[in-house]
């Protein structure tokens, strides 16, 4: 059961790391400037992306280590090293191409980015004032 608990606590992060980027980019295209707005989504979308690939990346050398749990050496597939390792180069080269060709700032991209990292404070502080939300399903 606390699987469970888990998996949902991860789908409300990814979930609401696509809600606060939606959220702060549409009063900024309103009252400021579509560029702007464009970053703050894009980033967010990166950021979502990112914590997906993690989230991919942990599950295969998870799956991988226990299902080979009596052998000396443990084979991981190699697209799994590829997506932990080069995530972040990926997102940067993302954030470069953006920049170069559709003339979006780079800090409304780096702002965006944070979506995830506010994402995962609300969850956090949403567990913590309503215990009663998690704990009925492990029951």
């Amino acid at each position: 059961m606390g699987d469970y608990l888990y998996r949902e606590t991860e789908s409300r992060i990814s979930h609401l790391t696509l809600v606060f980027g939606a959220l702060a980019a549409i009063p900024v295209a309103y009252l400021h400037n579509w560029r702007w707005a464009a970053g703050l989504f894009i980033g967010a979308f990166l950021a979502w992306c990112n914590f997906r690939w993690l989230k991919q990346g942990a599950n295969a050398l998870t799956s991988a280590a226990t299902a080979q749990a009596q052998r000396k050496k443990v084979r991981v597939p190699l697209a799994t090293y590829f997506t932990a390792l080069f995530r972040y180069g990926l997102i940067a080269l993302a954030v470069y191409v953006i920049f170069k060709y559709l003339n979006v700032p780079v800090l409304s991209m780096v702002v965006g980015l944070c979506a995830l990292g506010a994402a995962t404070i609300a969850v956090s502080v949403h567990s913590i004032l309503r215990p009663s939300d998690y704990e009925w399903k492990n029951r």
